[in-house]
């Protein structure tokens, strides 16, 4: 859009009713007095507003474009009547491809021109900007900055009206070419559009189309818009932030029972033994002596350790109550290997670890273990078995940080996504060479 800002004086226009030269058709004003040019909606010729005889600024073709807000509607924005007196469609090419939108002029003679543009359902409301951005930074990815809000550049292209309707604030021509650069910051878009050494800065605010429908009391409903458009708010943007604070809290919480539960926890041996272990054919049993598990019904904590040396051996223990003959039943194996070779020195495995049953009431016990393998040409090995009551137990911590965890990072994956459709269709998409941005 070329268009200057201009500011009307306080004086009320009266609808001009005249003829056009090319067709004859009758032509209202609307903003007689501040219309530069007017399109005749009969022949499409562009005529010169200002001439009494409408002088015809170039002959064109009845336009077939229907206008979404029919000229003449008058709609109410921020608490301001404004009459829509122009209609614009204007076009870019992209690798071949023509995107077209359709804008329009709004006319308020005490407030002077205001501007809407719609693209496959995305609107905008646009403002003519007084001055120019404080400040415009170069690069790969050139960003200006307009009242303490930087604007990251999103689309160099050159635009060509390619019909027209109604009146306008500039003499208008079809064929009409500027070189636009749009700069966004959702919800606003930033636009410098230049036509020879003039250049005009606008600001545009995403609006919903139920907004625009609603403002200028339209009966119909706008169509609903496709796709991601360069300065549509992210409905997701929030959602990562909010779930990433409640993962801090929930983390806290998290803390707070893991220092309770070491505290709060007796982690008392109650048996401890040290055997060996001699290679054999068969498995080989052993029973402890019984000890007793006292005080509320809590975890277990069975430690393994082991003076393997390259070597494994596998266990089965149980743990047996004496009286009642309940039997809780673990099995693992423990090896511990290690060695030099062309990637230099390594091992492999433990020689100690510790399990845990949960929730075992208090008795009388004692454990059979069960132990066989072993490798060749080994002749023993000697290990501990340790029996802790009410140990505390750091695993469940660690799946429950995960548990918490995963829904904040899936959460980033719809904002992210959002993103990725925003610049696909910009000069800086992902999957671009960057020629765009040399050629800028």
């Amino acid at each position: 859009m070329v268009a200057p800002f201009e500011t009307p004086t306080a004086r009320v226009p009266k609808a001009a009713g005249l003829n056009c030269p090319s067709c004859g058709a009758s032509i209202a004003l609307q903003a007689q007095g501040w219309a530069v040019s007017v399109v005749c909606g009969a022949c499409g010729a562009q005529l010169d507003a200002t001439d009494e005889n409408l002088r015809v600024l170039q002959y064109g073709e009845r336009v077939t474009a229907t206008p979404r807000i029919p000229l003449g509607t008058r709609g109410t924005w921020k608490g301001a009547p404004w009459d829509v007196i122009g209609f614009q469609v204007v076009t870019i090419t992209v690798e071949g491809t023509d995107y077209s939108w359709t804008e329009y002029v709004c006319f308020n003679p005490y407030r002077g021109f205001l501007y809407l543009s719609e693209y496959q359902g995305h609107w905008n409301v646009i403002e003519k900007l007084r001055r120019r951005p404080e400040r415009e930074q170069g690069g790969a990815r050139p960003t200006v900055e307009l009242n303490g809000t930087t604007y990251k550049h999103f689309q160099t292209a050159t635009a060509v009206t390619t019909a027209a309707l109604g009146e306008f604030p500039w003499e208008l021509r079809v064929g009409d070419r500027v070189v636009s650069r749009d700069f966004v910051a959702p919800p606003y878009l930033l636009s410098a559009e230049a036509s020879g050494s003039e250049v005009t800065w606008s600001l545009g605010s995403y609006t919903p189309p139920e907004v625009i429908q609603k403002a200028f009391g339209l009966t119909t409903p706008l169509r609903r818009p496709i796709g991601v458009f360069a300065n549509q708010p992210n409905p997701h943007a929030g959602t990562p932030k909010r779930m990433f604070g409640r993962f801090a809290i929930a983390l806290l919480a998290l803390v707070l029972m893991l220092v309770l539960n070491i505290t709060t926890a007796a982690n008392r041996t109650v048996f401890e033994r040290a055997f060996s272990f001699t290679r054999a054919e068969d498995a080989q049993a052993t029973v402890t002596e019984p000890f007793e598990l006292d005080g509320r019904t809590s975890s277990v904590a069975i430690d393994l350790e082991s003076d393997l040396d390259n070597d494994w051996i596998f266990f089965v223990l149980s743990l047996i109550n004496e009286t009642t003959g309940e039997t809780r039943e673990i099995t693992r194996q423990l090896s511990y290997f290690h060695g030099v070779d062309s990637d230099g020195s390594w091992t492999e495995g433990a020689k100690r670890e510790s399990m845990r049953i949960a929730s075992v009431p208090p008795g009388r016990y004692f454990l059979r273990v069960q132990t066989e393998g072993g490798e060749p040409g080994r002749a023993s090995a000697s290990y501990t078995v340790r029996v802790r009551r009410d140990a505390p137990h750091y695993g469940f911590y660690g799946i429950a940080v995960l548990a918490l965890l995963l829904p904040a990072v899936l959460s980033v994956l719809p904002s992210a996504s959002f993103e990725g459709q925003r610049w696909a269709e910009s000069d800086h998409a992902p999957t671009s060479s960057g020629d765009s941005d040399d050629d800028e």
